[in-house]
């Protein structure tokens, strides 16, 4: 079991079993690797990965108004989604910055499911409900559900042989609830590594059972269990945001490039009034990516200069397994955040040279 003072998923035996090496993750004891970071992550590159991400938190929206005060509590547009059809918003705050990066699923016209991150599941919670004054109730129900991610190029070919559904006819953002293995399961053609694949929520008490039928199926494309080291080097590569680094309360969809996932002629919502101010006036500081020039690695936190000077600060650091080189996201300031810019990153007392790039730094071939 895990220590007294973490919270376990359902499958923490299973890993312990597996010989993970398990790290204090937000609260949570959760695999950072198995095999190797860098060996998981060219598995899911190359074939196929399959991840424990049950302590990801999940709220859901039930009533008349469900899809009213859903609207209101996103930056996105939850009104033009179909039933069975998910979007990745923002849950922010009043003045502009980040509650939480979420996607939500419509379930029906009066019931919607949200997967949240799970250190601020339980913030998210009392967030959205503080925010509801419509006819609907708002639910925590992290506590029903395990959620795996089958994430690679065979993700799908695996995922296939355990469900009765066709899965080449679940678009991309799309899910549909069926089942796996004989068990009622919801299959969302979902991901967070820049690879096709599909994110699954199956009850705690089969959780143990449909992690080791999806690697059985996936033995012939020599699927490995992975860590949360791997998940990170790969949406770091595919240039997804993680809470606490790319996006926080501090921060803004325009600064942190997310203006896609903002729909300002949708209504009202909560943040509004702040990200029309701040497009009105510009932002002051843009996430840009860079890669290392000089021998180093920069890391999260490390500070960014400009001609001599502190700029800005690294969110997210490592060396890229598929490019072989060490890449990362920063904070500049908006005029300094062009591609092609000569930075330095301040690693361990000494400025090495790196240069902006475009991102996302890996693009898969569809």
């Amino acid at each position: 079991m895990a220590a007294a003072s973490l919270r376990a998923t359902p499958l923490n035996s299973v890993h312990r079993a597996l010989g993970a090496k398990l790290v204090d993750f937000g609260g949570w004891e959760m695999p950072v690797q198995y095999s190797g970071i860098v060996d998981e992550h060219q598995a899911v590159r190359t074939g196929v990965g399959l991840f424990d991400v049950s302590h990801m938190g999940e709220i859901e929206i039930r009533g008349s108004e469900a899809q009213t005060l859903a609207d209101f509590v996103t930056t996105n547009h939850v009104a033009k989604l179909q039933i069975g059809q998910a979007q990745y918003a923002g849950l922010l705050y009043s003045h502009g910055g980040f509650a939480d990066d979420i996607l939500i699923h419509k379930l029906a016209s009066d019931h919607y499911f949200l997967c949240v991150n799970a250190t601020n599941q339980q913030k998210d919670f009392e967030h959205i409900r503080a925010l509801n004054r419509f006819d609907a109730r708002v639910d925590l129900t992290s506590d029903h559900y395990a959620q795996l991610a089958i994430q690679g190029p065979q993700a799908r070919a695996t995922l296939q042989k355990l469900t009765p559904v066709e899965l080449s006819r679940i678009r991309y953002y799309w899910f549909i609830d069926t089942t796996l293995d004989g068990s009622p399961a919801r299959i969302a053609h979902t991901g967070y590594t820049g690879e096709d694949g599909y994110e699954i929520y199956v009850a705690p008490e089969v959780a143990e059972r449909i992690w080791n039928r999806v690697l059985d199926a996936g033995e012939e494309f020599s699927i490995k269990p992975c860590g949360l080291g791997a998940r990170n080097t790969l949406r770091l590569e595919a240039r997804m945001a993680l809470y606490g680094h790319e996006i926080d309360a501090s921060i803004s969809p325009w600064e942190a490039g997310l203006d896609w996932i903002v729909k300002l002629d949708k209504g009202d919502f909560a943040g509004r009034e702040a990200l029309v101010e701040q497009k009105h006036k510009g932002v002051r500081r843009q996430l840009v990516g860079f890669e290392m020039r000089g021998r180093g690695i920069a890391r999260d936190g490390y500070e960014v200069w400009l001609d001599g000077a502190p700029a800005g600060w690294v969110t997210s650091g490592s060396p890229s397994p598929t490019l072989n080189k060490s890449i990362g996201l920063c904070y500049l300031p908006a005029g300094a955040a062009g591609i092609g810019r000569t930075i330095q990153i301040l690693v361990r007392s000494q400025l090495v040279d790196a240069v902006t790039v475009e991102t996302p730094f890996y693009r898969r071939a569809r």
